[in-house]
């Protein structure tokens, strides 16, 4: 019996955009569902009762919510092609750790650059270039975090360059300048047809990020 793959989503989430890459890596075919996050489906609050969020992967009837925990559970699942976390016990914590800090750091940094103002935006900022490049010694000069091969840190990580232009157009921040060796590991990572297929264009992004900044009414 063939595996039944179901992504319960929402198309600009980095979050989603995680298991998509991971998915598309590895080769698995699954049935994509787009979620109003205003009006959620029945099935969504089902499968993710506790929080009541995207995405939510669920293989053969049962959810695995969270998109780290969903991100392991691909590479534990599926772990005949591509592994994203390496085999040594001591990296694939460290991969975990980076990854729980790009939740922690880029996710909620990168929202302050371009929903805050004044002081609060300004130590966004300096945090999020701090954070930013935290991440490039990590990288060294490997060309993936995962080293020669697309790995978990990268997954985890990648969907957040689709924001990009939303950061540096609201935030004032020229992250080319600031980062060139991450915005150079970004766009090899976008050279790779499981990332450049699985999400969206920056400038689709930003119109997003200018619909939401209108709704919450920041000029």
């Amino acid at each position: 019996m063939a595996d039944e793959v179901i992504l319960l989503d929402f198309w600009p989430s980095p979050f989603g955009m995680r298991l998509r890459i991971a998915l598309a890596e590895k080769g698995i075919k699954y049935e994509y569902r787009e979620e109003d996050l205003r009006n959620k489906s029945p099935l969504l609050l089902k499968m993710n009762p506790v929080h009541k969020k995207i995405p939510v992967l669920i293989h053969n009837g049962n959810p695995i919510c969270e998109s780290l925990v969903a991100l392991q559970y691909i590479d534990e699942v599926w772990n005949h092609e591509a592994p994203l976390l390496p085999s040594d016990p001591y990296q694939r914590a460290q991969a975990r750790f980076w990854a729980d800090f790009i939740d922690k750091k880029i996710y909620d940094l990168g929202r302050k650059i371009w929903t805050e103002k004044g002081e609060e935006k300004e130590a966004a900022k300096k945090e999020f270039i701090g954070a930013l490049k935290l991440l490039e010694e990590q990288l060294g000069d490997k060309a993936y975090f995962g080293g020669d091969n697309l790995g978990f840190v990268d997954v985890a990580l990648i969907p957040f360059y689709t924001w990009f232009k939303g950061y540096a157009a609201f935030g004032n921040v020229d992250i080319d300048a600031e980062c060139p060796k991450f915005i150079a590991w970004a766009k090899k990572c976008m050279q790779k047809e499981s990332v450049s297929k699985s999400v969206p264009d920056q400038d689709k992004v930003y119109e997003f990020i200018v619909e939401i900044r209108k709704k919450l009414g920041i000029e």
